[in-house]
């Protein structure tokens, strides 16, 4: 996916009125290599991060995951497919302060060898349910109860040409 995708959230916990401060790498595709296909939904080249689990995110933050799934499709062609990214919508459930800090949500994450290059990222906020705004790959906005950030992860490259359809 040639980026990483770090979401910042902060605020106050309306339950106890207490700040918090939450951060996270959201996984992407991994590219094709030589003589295999790319991993999806996963981190690559960034060490010793794991996604945080809904339970735990729910429990501790005032923020619901509406969607946690893999964006299928968005791995590039090739005699071997690069990865698929994620899609991971979050809930607001009181006003934060949001950063995003991504890339390739215009370059797509290159294909090597004639592999096709991987589908760019999307940073993607519901305000209030009517408005869909679409955000720059690096952001800071405020966000209020009932908005929904969307974020959807770049796709890897692929590697070598495609191999004919019959």
């Amino acid at each position: 996916q040639g980026t990483m995708n770090n979401l910042l959230v902060g605020g106050h916990h309306p339950d106890h009125d207490t700040p918090y401060v939450y951060y996270e790498t959201i996984a992407g595709g991994m590219g094709a290599r030589p003589t295999k296909d790319g991993l999806d939904a996963v981190q690559a080249h960034m060490t010793n991060t794991l996604n945080t689990p809904i339970e735990a995110l729910e429990f501790a933050f005032p923020m619901r995951l509406k969607r946690y799934a893999i964006r299928r499709g968005t791995g590039g062609d090739g005699k071997h497919r690069g990865g698929d990214g994620l899609v991971r919508d979050v809930e607001f459930l009181a006003p934060a302060r949001v950063t995003i800090l991504s890339e390739r949500r215009k370059l797509p994450p290159p294909g090597f060898h004639g592999g096709h290059h991987g589908a760019t990222g999307e940073n993607v906020l519901f305000r209030g349910g009517y408005e869909e705004i679409h955000l720059a790959g690096k952001e800071t906005l405020d966000v209020e109860a009932g908005d929904i950030l969307s974020i959807r992860t770049p796709g890897g490259g692929g590697w070598g040409e495609p191999e004919p359809q019959d």
